[in-house]
């Protein structure tokens, strides 16, 4: 086969065969087909679709392209969540500890920043040794003793998909509905965990543009899993506006350690809430949903669910004083308000605006070389329905340069006031 052929076929609306996939994804691999190849492919695909055969077999052949991580021997229910991704989406960094206070066991391998959004693994190796590395066995000691282990991806499981998932970040080719399926299906399904929750985001800063459109995507997925005998749900959230109020990595983990501890944002409390009574209601254990959120607002209320979180970063070789004590996180050099012009109330925020403003201060990358800075970000001071005043600020800007007017000039057009 030659791969030019099977660009020519898909740039031009016709469906590859499984055969051709599992050859194409094999030879990539294998380094017989460059980068520039793939992206082409890559960009052919946004174009033209695939179909529903050639996601599950696009699927398969990345879930194949490397181990599975074996979970039968850890004892209860294995459960796992994935965000579509989302500006200010610290979500897993509450969910997981949240779920796994309740009994649950979180399995998790989680991803990097992707374009304007944020990454769970960015932000907890935001945490001073932090490691997103674990042997299989450690994975499952960490299971057994304190239900929660979150990691990155490894050579060993979907390899193909962690190439791919760098490559489309940085060309252009992230929002196609069997490459995002496919993506993160073929980590989940790497992970045998029994029970996987899906947080399909729309709006302006996510992925999704419209609820209908993130609503196909979770079908997609949802179908994908029950191909493979998964067990598989999906929530649907707006990304019309930051979940909570911090953009960027430590800002996110200061954000996820108060909301830990009871005093988090309301918007991003009761999604993590809600995510997890459904997660804990899919576990065929005689509990509702309404039974799950009262309880796990309980394990939120007592402490017991960063009392997790805190373990979780001990076992994984984090510094726990930054835990305790958030204010040792790096300050940075220029901490800037961005005041408002007139007074109003807001009546809407560009999310997607301020996840490009995060990345260009060092918050994300704009290529696969570039190196985050864990400490720049955002901060909101006011949201949509909020009444400001003229001079009151916006938002805070965390930077270790000084930006550019241009700058300021994106984060002021981001803003709707009336």
């Amino acid at each position: 086969m030659l791969m030019t052929d099977l660009i020519h076929q898909k740039r031009t609306g016709k469906a590859l065969s499984d055969q051709e996939i599992e050859w194409m994804m094999h030879a990539y691999m294998q380094g017989d087909i460059p980068d520039y190849q793939m992206s082409a492919f890559l960009m052919a695909v946004c174009f033209q679709g695939m179909n529903e055969r050639e996601t599950l077999a696009l699927t398969k052949a990345m879930y194949l392209s490397g181990e599975t991580l074996d979970l039968s021997d850890v004892p209860g229910w294995k459960v796992d969540k994935h965000s579509t991704g989302g500006v200010g989406d610290k979500t897993t960094l509450v969910l997981a500890p949240l779920v796994a206070s309740a009994g649950m066991n979180v399995a998790k391998m989680s991803g990097r920043g992707l374009g304007h959004t944020g990454g769970t693994l960015d932000k907890l190796e935001s945490i001073p040794g932090f490691c997103i590395h674990l042997s299989e066995e450690a994975f499952k000691d960490q299971l057994r003793r304190i239900h929660v282990a979150i990691i990155g991806q490894s050579e060993k499981l979907a390899p193909a998909d962690q190439r791919l998932y760098a490559l489309r970040d940085v060309t252009d080719t992230v929002n196609a509905i069997p490459l995002i399926a496919s993506s993160i299906m073929s980590k989940k399904l790497a992970c045998q965990t029994d029970a996987i929750l899906l947080d399909v985001k729309y709006g302006n800063g996510a992925f999704m543009p419209d609820r209908e459109s993130a609503r196909q995507l979770a079908d997609t997925m949802i179908g994908i899993g029950e191909a493979f005998g998964r067990k598989v749900d999906a929530v649907l959230s707006s990304m019309d506006e930051p979940l909570g109020y911090a953009i960027g990595n430590v800002l996110e983990v200061k954000e996820a350690l108060a909301t830990l501890k009871g005093r988090g944002p309301k918007d991003l409390t009761a999604l993590c809430l809600h995510e997890g009574a459904r997660l804990l209601s899919m576990c065929e254990m005689g509990m509702t949903e309404k039974m799950a959120y009262r309880l796990l607002s309980e394990k939120l209320l007592s402490g017991e669910a960063f009392d997790i979180f805190r373990q979780m970063v001990a076992f994984q070789g984090g510094d726990i004083e930054y835990i305790d004590h958030p204010d040792r996180f790096a300050k940075t050099r220029y901490q800037i308000h961005l005041k408002t012009r007139t007074d109003g109330c807001i009546q809407s925020i560009n999310s997607y605006q301020l996840g490009l403003a995060a990345m260009h201060l060092g918050a994300g990358r704009q290529t696969k070389e570039d190196t985050i800075d864990p400490d720049v970000g955002l901060v909101l001071k006011a949201k949509i329905g909020d009444h400001v005043k003229k001079g009151e600020p916006l938002l805070t800007i965390y930077a270790n340069t000084l930006p550019s007017q241009a700058f300021y000039d994106t984060l002021w057009q981001s803003y709707v006031l009336k």
